[in-house]
C-alpha cells in the first residue's frame, strides 16, 4: 500500500519525529555500530501496515535490510513476529516509534475490522467502513479496513452522490434533492439518500432514489423500512450500531451496515520492537 500519498506521510511523520536527528542514538551509538531487531504482536491481531513499515526503515537508512514474517491481513497469535530489520543501530532505533505508529494504527483497524466482519457471517449484510477517518490517513485506514474483511463506502466527495439531512434541508424537500442530482450526475451514477423517518423513506422510494440510507433508526424500524422499500433500492443501514447490536440491524433485506467506528474508534494494536540483546557491534 505504498503511494505517492503513503510516501508523503512517511515523511512528515519521520519530520516530526526525526527532523532534528536522533540525540540520543547518535550519542550512543556509532555510525559502523548494527543491530538486530523484531516487531511482534503484544495481543492476538490482524496485522496491517507491514510494508509501510518496512518503507519508514529504507527511507531513514537504506542500509536496514527489513524481512516480512507476516502478510498484512494475516492473524497473528500473542508474541507472534511480523517483521525483522538489521542495519546501524542508530538508524533503527530513529525509525522505531515511527514504523510502529503506522503498524499499531492500521492493525488496530484490520482487528476491530476482522471483529465486525466475523459478527455478520451467514446474514448476508457486510459492514462498510464511512468517511469518519484519520486526515490524511484515509487511503491506509480504508485499505487496513478491507484486510480485516469488511468493505469500503465512499472514499470522497466525489465517488457517488449521497443526499443527507442537510442537503434536504438546504435544497427545501428529498424529492427536489433527488431531482437536481439526477439531473446533474453522470448516468451511470446511482443516488443514495439518507432517511431518518418512514415518511421519508416512502418519499425516497417515490422518488427513485436507487440506496436509501436509514439513519439511526431502531432494528423496529428498519423492519417497518424494509416492508415499504420492498426491493425497490439497496438498503444501508447507519447510525447509532454498536458491535453489540450489530447483529440486530443484519436483517434480511439490509445489504450494507456502515460502522464510523471502524476507524475513528479502533484502538491501536499492541506491537513492539525487541532489539536483540548482545547482537550489537561495530564493524
Amino acid at each position: 500500500m505504498i503511494t505517492s500519498r503513503t510516501d508523503h506521510l512517511i515523511d512528515l511523520a519521520l519530520d516530526e519525529d526525526a527532523g532534528l536527528g536522533d540525540v540520543t542514538s547518535r550519542a550512543i551509538f556509532p555510525a559502523k555500530h548494527t543491530s538486530r531487531a523484531f516487531i511482534e504482536a503484544g495481543q492476538d491481531l490482524v496485522v496491517c501496515g507491514l510494508e509501510v513499515a518496512a518503507r519508514v526503515f529504507a527511507k531513514v537508512d537504506p542500509a536496514l535490510k527489513v524481512t516480512l514474517t507476516a502478510r498484512d491481513g494475516d492473524r497473528v497469535k500473542k508474541g507472534g513476529v511480523v517483521l525483522r530489520v538489521a542495519g546501524p543501530t542508530g538508524s533503527l532505533l530513529t525509525a522505531e516509534r515511527t514504523a510502529l505508529n503506522f503498524i499499531q494504527r492500521l492493525s488496530g483497524v484490520a482487528t476491530m475490522s476482522r471483529k465486525f466482519a466475523a459478527a455478520v457471517e451467514g446474514t448476508g449484510t457486510r459492514v462498510v467502513d464511512t468517511r469518519k477517518t484519520t486526515p490524511g490517513f484515509r487511503a491506509l485506514e480504508k485499505y487496513a479496513v478491507r484486510c480485516g474483511g469488511c468493505v469500503n463506502h465512499r472514499s470522497s466527495l466525489g465517488e457517488h452522490v449521497l443526499i443527507k439531512d442537510n442537503h434536504i434541508a438546504a435544497a427545501g424537500s428529498l424529492t427536489k434533492a433527488v431531482k437536481l442530482c439526477r439531473a446533474a450526475a453522470p448516468h451511470l451514477a446511482k443516488i443514495e439518500v439518507e432517511a431518518k423517518t418512514l415518511a421519508e423513506v416512502k418519499e425516497a422510494v417515490r422518488a427513485g432514489a436507487e440506496v436509501i440510507l436509514l439513519d439511526n433508526m431502531t432494528p423496529a424500524l428498519v423492519r417497518s423500512s424494509l416492508a415499504i422499500i420492498a426491493g425497490a433500492a439497496v438498503v444501508e443501514v447507519s447510525g447509532g450500531v454498536r458491535y453489540e447490536t450489530l447483529r440486530d440491524y443484519a436483517l434480511p433485506g439490509v445489504d450494507v451496515i456502515s460502522v464510523g467506528a471502524l476507524t475513528h474508534s479502533a484502538p491501536s494494536a499492541d506491537l513492539s520492537l525487541t532489539l536483540l540483546a548482545g547482537r550489537g557491534r561495530s564493524q
